[in-house]
């Protein structure tokens, strides 16, 4: 099938400068033909209603006949490129049920999933699988439109992660190909977006953005993406409440190659996860537990992004990440008297032990390259510098994860607006933090946006390991 004929129509200017937003500043003149988009993007009927169908029963062994054409369909039948979008309609605060309908309109009601209706799960496990019975049946039609699928995904990093964390799990069934997910970013910091082009806020102009996301979205060139394997070992007596992106682990997959020792307690309760973006040790956790805490709690203060900035810089304060001094109370001393570091560096096998630097109270584990809704704290750094502290360039398919730390608030604000870089403490293959406690109770942790409280014993240490996820994402690049 030919590629659409763009025509082009000349914006305001209001208008084209809130396309930024959605990754679209380069273009002073856009459009894209709706019916030649419908016909790009979707799929023929019996397929559209085949997949609805084993999603709602949650059964693909036995797809009704009326669903499906007699003899199957010929490949040309087939979309070029054949598109399902997720849609979480709580995100892009009143925009998201009328984002909807739009999607609706400029695809088909069938390729639109409502993520309070439809999990991503759902989707791979009946909705794919359905495709790919029909394909094996004979259906060529189907056949090409499995291969050429690709995803996008209303939202923010949270709901982006969530899908790729299913659909990554197509991996370890050998079922390819992996669809690619673009992003229409609809969060708060959406560094994923940003990461790949795909702009880190919603426009206002969204009517025109949207179809026009779509279209590049058909287009746009596959990159790919490293995940992070987290687990969580700590003594099997403390009490936690992890975030959603956490799940008990069956068992505790430690890496042995490194001795734990005394440390480790005897009998142990695990939790793992996979992120994407970072994880954080300390006070901006903490300021983060403080925040989620109270929007939990008393919704109506958090009507917005203005509101929850402006709350989240009060709980900075109070909280002493700017303004305590660090002796004033033990919680608020440098990461130091709790924390250590190991790490592996690439191609080796030996975990080695990293200095935590004096007085940081925040250390990250960042993937990305974009931090905290579009900062860079890992910095551009310069050839010498790299040869220096043997680094390499970073990027986020590198198999590499960048460790830095936030010395203070103060600090961490001079690096968010990028007047300095953060403090560099490694690149590594593979990560282990070990918790201790003493006169701190409990250490702050967040991954992806989603922080908890851990407890910490006396006695034994907690560990939190990070590796590399075999298998790597991937990305629809909107640039």
């Amino acid at each position: 099938m030919d590629a659409p004929t763009e025509k082009f129509v000349a914006l305001e200017a209001d208008d084209t400068t809130s396309m930024r937003g959605c990754g679209l500043a380069n273009l002073t003149w856009v459009g894209v033909d709706k019916e030649e988009l419908r016909q790009r993007l979707m799929m023929p009927e019996y397929i559209r209603l085949a997949m609805r169908d084993c999603i709602k029963r949650q059964d693909t062994t036995a797809i009704p006949d009326h669903l499906l054409l007699p003899g199957g369909a010929v490949a040309d039948m087939a979309p070029h490129a054949p598109m399902v979008v997720f849609i979480n309609p709580k995100s892009g605060g009143r925009h998201g049920p009328v984002l909807k309908e739009r999607l609706q309109q400029l695809m088909s009601e069938e390729q639109v999933f409502d993520l309070t209706e439809v999990k991503p799960n759902e989707f791979v496990r009946y909705g794919l699988a359905c495709l790919e019975k029909v394909a094996g049946e004979g259906d060529e039609c189907a056949k090409e439109c499995r291969a050429r699928l690709r995803i996008m995904v209303a939202g923010g990093d949270g709901t982006v992660g969530w899908v790729l964390g299913c659909l990554g799990e197509l991996n370890k069934d050998g079922t390819l190909p992996i669809p690619p997910v673009g992003v229409i970013p609809l969060g708060t910091g959406n560094d994923l977006s940003r990461s790949f082009g795909w702009g880190g806020s919603f426009p206002f102009a969204w009517r025109i953005a949207v179809k026009r996301t779509l279209h590049r979205a058909s287009m746009g060139p596959v990159a790919r993406l490293d995940s992070w394997k987290i687990l969580v070992s700590m003594p099997s007596g403390e009490v936690v409440d992890p975030p959603y992106s956490l799940k008990p682990a069956e068992e505790n997959e430690l890496d042995q190659g490194l001795d734990v020792g005394v440390d480790a307690p005897l009998v142990a309760k695990s939790y793992e996860g996979v992120f994407y973006n970072y994880l954080s040790i300390g006070m901006d956790a903490q300021v983060a537990y403080g925040f989620h805490h109270l929007r939990n709690t008393k919704p109506y203060l958090a009507q917005g992004p203005i509101s929850n900035k402006l709350i989240y810089s009060g709980f900075s304060c109070t909280q002493g990440w700017f303004c305590t001094p660090f002796a004033s109370d033990p919680g608020l001393r440098g990461l130091r008297n709790i924390l250590k570091i190991h790490i592996k560096k690439v191609y080796c096998s030996e975990w080695e032990e990293i200095a935590v630097p004096k007085n940081v109270r925040s250390v990250v584990a960042l993937n990305l390259e974009s931090y905290g809704s579009g900062s860079h704290p890992w910095g551009n750094l310069k050839p010498d510098y790299l040869e220096k502290r043997g680094f390499v360039e970073a990027h986020c398919d590198d198999g590499l994860i960048e460790i830095f730390a936030f010395k203070h608030g103060w600090h961490a604000s001079f690096v968010m607006t990028e007047l300095i870089s953060a403090k560099h403490i490694a690149q590594a293959a593979a990560v282990r933090f070990e918790l201790r406690g003493g006169d701190w109770k409990d250490a702050f942790l967040q991954m992806d946006g989603e922080p908890w409280k851990q407890p910490m014993s006396t006695d034994y240490s907690t560990f939190v390991e990070i590796k590399k996820v075999p298998f790597q994402s991937l990305m629809i690049n909107g640039v």
